[in-house]
């Protein structure tokens, strides 16, 4: 199999995983359904995942960085496996819980190993597009696995999502034994030095960037589809429509962020996506709410989302190559904290705000976040001598 060939199997198991996270946010109010529980309390299904993978990538990432990435990866998806085995037959809310968190753990380092396999197996001066293609993986979730996801739970059940998605998982952790070649890692610094990378400002920044960039986004996602259905003169069955169309854009986005990354830089690209998000949630916000306006507005949304996320890690690898493995797991620590802390904060509104009111919670974190990132990424000393990253 092709160094190429490789690459695309790894953003395939992203998809996989990637659609069993993301699928909730198309789904929650069917969950809520079925388990007799408010959608706001669902949406926390969401959060456990988030704070799973938080809480458990990096410490994993750290007592296993000696480790070979390959094997670690195995282990990782073999976690996620049973985990979602565990979600498709789950009956207490408890329970799926834990086996959401589980699964949150086992998709954080997935992602980290994932990476960092990918830029070591890329072509020179690839390295951008390789990880946005790995993002791209994810990013079709929403294409393909959250719309197919809704029909499938308001068709059958909700939880043959992840009997499905768990059998395709199997075969290609299969394919993974056979294809993806050993890779180790690196030796850990001490942790003084690990700590150390949080006192340095660009890192600090870029990592506060990540967080409160999906505190907006996971505020919104998370309920997307009460959300549509709650504000606009929407049947049920377009709304797997509009979240095929939201997939579609959230693609866009990440190929864009390789794109843009290979050619302006990922810093500038962070810029671009984070402004373009904050612009775009004021609008929706302000505007009425009728198909012809929010619906574009929600597919530009997901394209500047996704055109940011992915270039914050190229970014964290450039500030300290040599901590690639711990950065990366930190990162995604900090996009899973936001999440969570998303998702939250969501349901905090849900319950005791309304469902429109999600756009301008999304709309305040995009304008805290782009004050952030103008500071660390653009404006600052080190970007000023660094603006070619």
């Amino acid at each position: 199999m092709s160094d190429t060939a490789k690459i695309y199997l790894l953003a395939f198991i992203a998809f996989l995983i990637a659609t069993s996270q993301l699928v909730i946010g198309g789904i929650v109010d069917q969950i809520a359904l079925s388990l007799n529980i408010s959608v706001a309390a669902a949406g926390q299904l969401m959060t456990a995942s988030s704070l799973g993978s938080a809480i458990g990538t990096p410490v994993v990432m750290m007592a296993a960085a000696k480790s070979n990435q390959r094997r670690l990866m195995l282990v990782s998806l073999a976690v996620v496996f049973v985990s979602m085995m565990g979600i498709a037959i789950g009956r207490n809310f408890g329970a799926l819980m834990v086996f959401r968190a589980l699964l949150g753990a086992g998709f954080g380092v997935y992602s980290v190993t994932s990476y960092t396999i990918a830029v070591r197996i890329a072509p020179e001066g690839r390295q951008a597009s390789s990880m946005a293609t790995i993002a791209l993986g994810a990013s079709l979730a929403l294409v393909i696995g959250v719309p197919i996801g809704r029909i499938i739970a308001t068709t059958f059940h909700w939880q043959l999502i992840f009997w499905g998605i768990g059998i395709m998982l199997l075969g290609a952790l299969v394919l993974s034994v056979r294809a993806i070649p050993p890779a180790e890692g690196q030796p850990p610094p001490p942790l003084g030095a690990q700590l150390a990378y949080l006192k340095q400002p660009a890192i600090a920044g870029t990592l506060g960037v990540a967080f409160v960039m999906f505190v907006g986004y996971s505020a919104l996602n998370t309920y997307i589809s009460p959300f549509l259905i709650g504000t606009l003169p929407i049947a049920e069955t377009a709304v797997s429509t509009v979240l095929l169309g939201l997939g579609l854009a959230s693609a866009l986005g990440a190929k864009l962020g390789g794109f843009f990354g290979d050619r302006i830089g990922a810093r500038r690209t962070v810029v671009l996506g984070v402004v373009g998000q904050a612009l775009v949630l004021l609008l929706l916000s302000v505007f009425p709410k009728t198909m012809p306006l929010t619906v574009p507005l929600l597919l530009l949304w997901a394209t500047a989302a996704w055109t940011a996320g992915p270039m914050l890690r190229l970014t964290l690898i450039a500030l300290a190559p040599a901590a690639s493995g711990v950065l990366l797991s930190l990162n995604a620590s900090f996009a899973q904290l936001g999440f969570a802390a998303g998702a939250g904060v969501g349901g905090l509104v849900v319950n005791h705000a309304s469902i429109s009111g999600l756009s301008w919670t999304s709309a305040v974190a995009a304008g805290i976040c782009v004050g952030i990132a103008l500071r660390v990424l653009y404006v600052s000393p080190q970007a000023q001598q660094d603006m070619a990253l």
